[in-house]
């Protein structure tokens, strides 16, 4: 496989499926920590030309706020639930801005068509197990559970970023990891459920 097709398609591909994954669980973490991989220049991230605002001191200082605001709200009863429904439009559209603004070396359009395709099945995806995860909590639990569930969501999506940064050829392998961990939690809280343990 020539080099330039790796580095102008499979490595964004890869990435942005990363960042599409972990949009799925929180919607603006991602974008705030690509925003700072580009401003700083880190991880060799490189942004597409319609992009480049990610990188702005303005785009980082927003993100960073809205990021601290989805971790705190998804801590507390109830707005955890609305968080979730909410994230149902706002996770895939920041998949797709993720997953999109990582296509540096091609035409806008293209990209954007690219982060489409990439961004918002994956984030879906991974919002749908998300959603599983938690109902699944509040089933045995009563939500009591939901704000440690909730921390465990927000590392899950600091390193999956960190890893498509760091190694974006890992990528699927962590992910189909991380999708049978998940189904595996599921299906036993759900077999307690059942079995009224």
């Amino acid at each position: 496989m020539p080099m330039e097709l790796v580095q102008t398609w499979v490595l964004p591909a890869l990435l942005g499926l990363g960042l599409a994954a972990a949009a799925g669980l929180r919607a603006f973490l991602p974008l705030l920590l690509l925003a700072l991989a580009a401003k700083f220049q880190l991880f060799g991230v490189d942004l597409n030309e319609k992009a480049a605002w990610l990188g702005s001191d303005v785009a980082v200082i927003t993100l960073a706020i809205a990021t601290a605001v989805e971790l705190a709200a998804d801590k507390v009863p109830f707005l955890d639930h609305a968080l979730s429904a909410l994230g149902t439009i706002t996770r895939p559209v920041a998949a797709v801005i993720a997953a999109g603004s990582v296509f540096a070396g091609v035409d806008p359009v293209i990209a954007a068509v690219a982060g489409v395709i990439i961004g918002a099945p994956t984030a879906l995806a991974f919002h749908a197990a998300q959603s599983g995860t938690r109902v699944a909590s509040t089933a045995t639990t009563g939500g009591l559970a939901n704000p440690v569930v909730s921390i465990v969501e927000d590392l899950l999506a600091f390193a999956t970023v960190l890893l498509a940064l760091a190694a974006p050829l890992l990528v699927p392998l962590a992910l189909l990891a991380l999708l049978w961990l998940i189904w595996r939690l599921v299906k036993a809280v759900r077999r307690r459920v059942a079995a009224g343990i």
